[in-house]
């Protein structure tokens, strides 16, 4: 079957126009800090209370019976 060079044009154009368009869609990473607007208050943190999130995690890893990862040196025992 012969292919004629609309149709391979046709083709390329398919193939490489969502490539070049996803490859584009990866150019600007960076936020700017005046872009951030609501997300950068701090009640929008993940954890709003750090120190009461350490000791819930505290808590939870120590009668668990498990080193959490998250700078506990202990095991399940809950000492340190």
């Amino acid at each position: 079957m012969k292919t004629t060079p609309r149709l391979q044009h046709l083709s390329r154009i398919l193939v490489l126009g969502p490539l070049l368009i996803a490859l584009g869609g990866c150019s600007s990473l960076g936020v700017q800090p005046w872009e951030r607007g609501t997300l950068a208050r701090p009640e929008m943190a993940l954890t709003s209370q750090p120190i009461a999130a350490a000791l819930d995690d505290h808590i939870y890893f120590s009668k668990e019976a498990s080193s959490g990862g998250r700078s506990f040196g202990g095991g399940g025992c809950g000492c340190n």
